[in-house]
């Protein structure tokens, strides 16, 4: 027997495998922290990437909106904030011409010492910060459709800024392929029939999702609608499984980004040569509702043999979605009939029927079986999931159902990997 170690909600848990069937266990390459992350902050801000120096271009008269990622992600935002905060007052431009809006998507509203520990006492004291509150339509104005047809409702606030600068993290992500760039502006500070369409984008792979591929048709209409809001400055950051940052790229929003993509690629992309039966996909670091660490599935899904299982296991305190309630009445459906319920308003909420759909297309190649302590057993049930009691049930069930003979592949940090298939050539 193999035992084999996953962090689970701030603790190890412990597994058995058999050593016959145990195929990898992949995490996250190693990788080198920035031994002094305030010096690189500095270093970065001095040198842009395809830009120049901040205090080279804004004016005294500007009005800045910083586009900050909330709590459901480690960016170190308290740290990257201060030191820009002084370039732009050297700059001539004051703190009360400067704000920060958390880019919540459709995400839950943060609480005021949510946001005080994202930006800092200091900043959060300083400019205004403020949460894009996306269930009220006053705060959204209509820019029309972007080049893609989407809709582009947006939040009012990058109406009154001439300057925007999107901060956030760069991982592979089963939506535009990686986060980050202009994922801050779209689903970060869009309106929901937005974010809907854009959602519904990404369930047209072909029954995949477009992780880790950069160039896809939703980043290429995130990308267009971030050029009509006027971001063309990103603050990003590469971090390591444990979420120490190994690598900073700020400067103009496509080549800072580009540069991201091939750092968070070095440590997230992991090599695989057999389709495993069966993918142990483990949520972390995403592990506060299935809301998040649903992306755990699609990793999972790229590598496992159809008709096989994977083992989500996740904490998820918060259940399957403290603000998306009603998905559970329609996420077992098939994907075509969310769909076609969606298109016909027999569904309204479009981000969760989304979500939903690809939900389906996971379970449509692979049954999926469920470890989760947050979530109840009829939720489960609701997501057409089996219901796991522990994690080593998980296991021995998945087995019983494959074969003696069948694969073992683990995914320790399931939601940030990148599968990628190496053949023996």
């Amino acid at each position: 027997m193999s035992t084999i170690t996953i962090p689970f909600d701030g603790k190890p848990l412990c597994f058995e495998v058999p050593d016959a069937n145990l195929a990898q266990v992949l995490h996250p390459n190693p990788s080198t922290p920035l031994r002094d992350l305030d010096a690189a902050i500095e270093a970065a801000l001095a040198s842009p990437i395809g830009q120049p120096a901040i205090e080279e271009w804004v004016r005294p008269d500007d009005r800045v909106l910083l586009v900050s990622d909330d709590n459901t992600r480690l960016t170190p935002v308290h740290r990257m904030v201060p030191p820009l905060l002084r370039r732009l007052n050297r700059a001539g431009i004051p703190d009360r011409h400067i704000a920060c809006i958390m880019a919540l998507g459709t995400h839950r509203y943060m609480t005021v010492e949510e946001m005080q520990a994202k930006v800092g006492i200091e900043v959060f004291r300083r400019i205004r910060v403020f949460n894009h509150e996306w269930r009220e339509p006053g705060n959204l104005i209509d820019l029309g459709c972007s080049a893609y047809g989407t809709p582009l409702q947006v939040n009012r606030a990058v109406k009154e800024a001439n300057v925007l600068i999107g901060l956030g993290a760069i991982v592979p992500h089963h939506i535009p392929g990686y986060s980050g760039s202009s994922k801050i502006v779209q689903p970060g500070i869009c309106g929901p029939k937005t974010t809907a369409e854009t959602h519904l984008l990404s369930c047209e792979g072909g029954g995949d999702s477009f992780l880790g591929i950069e160039d896809n048709p939703v980043r290429r209409d995130m990308d267009d609608m971030a050029d009509r809001v006027g971001m063309k400055t990103i603050f990003n950051v590469v971090m390591d499984s444990e979420g120490r940052v190994t690598g900073l790229f700020y400067g103009e929003r496509r080549t800072a980004f580009k540069a991201g993509v091939q750092a968070a690629r070095d440590i997230y992309g992991v090599e695989y040569q057999e389709t495993p039966d069966i993918v142990i996909a483990n949520s972390c670091p995403c592990d506060l509702d299935f809301w998040q660490s649903h992306k755990s599935q699609y990793p999972a899904q790229r590598m496992v043999k159809p008709g096989g299982i994977i083992v989500v296991c996740t904490p998820a305190p918060e259940g399957v979605s403290p603000v998306h309630t009603d998905l559970l009445q329609y996420t077992g459906w098939p994907s075509a009939a969310i769909k076609a319920a969606y298109r016909s308003g027999r569904l309204t909420n479009g981000v969760a029927a989304a979500l939903a759909i690809a939900w389906a297309l996971v379970r449509e190649k692979a049954s999926v079986i469920n470890y989760s302590p947050g979530i109840p057993a009829d939720h489960k049930a609701k997501l057409g999931h089996i219901h796991a009691p522990s994690v080593q049930w998980a296991v021995d069930e998945a087995l019983m159902q494959q074969g003696k003979s069948a694969r073992v592949t683990v995914l320790t940090h399931a939601p940030d990997l990148l599968p990628i298939f190496k053949t023996n050539a």
